[in-house]
C-alpha cells in the first residue's frame, strides 16, 4: 500500500465505526489504492506486489480490481458489505462497469468476490466459486493469505484478460498537471545548473542566466506571472545557494521519496455491481 495511506485509511474507518454502528452497518474505508488491508496481515512488499498486479491490468484492459481486508464485516453477511463497499468505491468504468471486489473479513473468517454487471460473462458466479475453492481458501487455512490472494487475482486477472472489453482510455498529455513533475525537476536542475555557472562566472551572473532561463520555460509552461515568480525564486536560490552540486543531489534523492511517496492515488471510474459473484470461508 502507498506509504501513508492506512493511517488515514484507519482514522477515517474509526470515525466512520461512531455513525455506522447505530444503523447496524459495518464501516467502509475510503478508497486509496487497490490494496486495502486493514488488519496488517500483508507487508508492504506484499501489497506492492499485488497493487503493480491490478495497476498492469487496469493499464492494459482498464478494468478495476480491488482487495479490501477488515477485521469483520459484522452485524452485516459477506454478501451485504461487499455489495455495499463495491458501490461506494465505484469500481470499474462508468458504463462498462467492469470492476471486481475480493473482499476478506479476517476474523469472521468470511470472504467473496464482487463481479460488476461487465465482467459477469467472464466471471460467472460458478468461476467466481471455483476461485475461491480452488485458490484462495485451501490456502487461507494454511494461514498464507498473501498466496491464497495473488492465486485468486491471478485466475481473476487471466479471465478479465481473456475478455474483448472497450480499451481503456488514455489521459491527454497536454494538459497543464502533467506539468507539475517537469517543475520539479526544474527546480533540481536550477541547483545543479546554478552550482556549475557559479564557478564559471561568478553568483550574479550565474544567477541572472538562470533565473531568465526558468522565467522562460514557466511562461511557455504557465503564465507571465508564474515565469516573474518562478525567475525570481531561481535567481535567488542560485544567488544564494553555497552547497553546489553536492545540495542539488541531497534535493534530488529526497524529491524522489517524495515523488514516490505522495503521488499515485486511486479512485473508481464509477462502476456498479451486478449482485454476481461467490462468497466462501475458511
Amino acid at each position: 500500500m502507498i506509504p501513508g495511506i492506512l493511517p488515514r485509511a484507519l482514522l477515517a474507518a474509526a470515525l466512520l465505526s461512531a455513525s455506522l454502528v447505530a444503523s447496524g452497518q459495518a464501516p467502509v474505508p475510503p478508497l486509496a489504492a487497490r490494496v486495502t488491508d486493514l488488519t496488517g496481515t500483508l507487508t508492504a512488499e506484499q501489497s506492492a506486489a499485488l497493487e503493480s498486479r491490478l495497476a498492469g491490468l487496469e493499464s492494459r484492459k482498464g478494468s478495476q480490481v480491488a482487495v479490501l481486508l477488515v477485521p469483520t464485516v459484522q452485524p452485516e453477511t459477506i454478501e451485504q458489505y461487499a455489495t455495499r463497499v463495491f458501490d461506494q468505491w465505484k469500481l470499474g468504468r462508468k458504463d462498462v462497469n467492469d470492476g471486481v471486489l475480493l473482499a476478506i473479513a479476517k476474523n469472521d473468517r468470511k470472504l467473496r468476490i464482487e463481479v460488476g454487471y461487465g465482467l459477469e460473462g467472464a466471471i460467472p458466479d460458478a468461476y467466481a466459486k471455483r476461485i475461491i475453492e480452488e485458490e484462495i481458501t485451501p490456502r487461507f487455512r494454511q494461514g498464507d493469505f498473501f498466496g491464497g490472494i495473488w492465486a485468486g487475482l491471478d485466475r481473476i486477472v487471466k479471465l478479465v484478460d481473456g475478455e474483448a472489453m472497450p480499451p481503456p482510455q488514455r489521459p491527454a498529455p497536454s494538459s497543464r498537471a502533467d506539468y507539475s513533475d517537469l517543475l520539479f525537476y526544474g527546480f533540481i536542475a536550477v541547483l545543479v545548473l546554478g552550482g556549475l555557472l557559479r564557478a564559471l562566472f561568478g553568483r550574479f551572473l550565474a544567477a541572472g542566466t538562470i533565473g531568465l532561463a526558468a522565467g522562460v520555460v514557466t511562461f511557455i509552461l504557465y503564465n507571465v506571472v508564474a515565469a516573474v515568480i518562478i525567475a525570481l525564486i531561481a535567481f535567488v536560490i542560485t544567488l544564494l545557494n553555497r552547497g553546489g552540486s553536492r545540495g542539488a543531489s541531497d534535493w534530488s534523492s529526497g524529491g524522489s521519496s517524495w515523488s514516490s511517496s505522495s503521488g499515485g492515488g486511486f479512485s473508481g471510474g464509477g462502476g456498479s455491481s451486478g449482485g454476481g459473484g461467490a462468497s466462501g470461508s475458511w
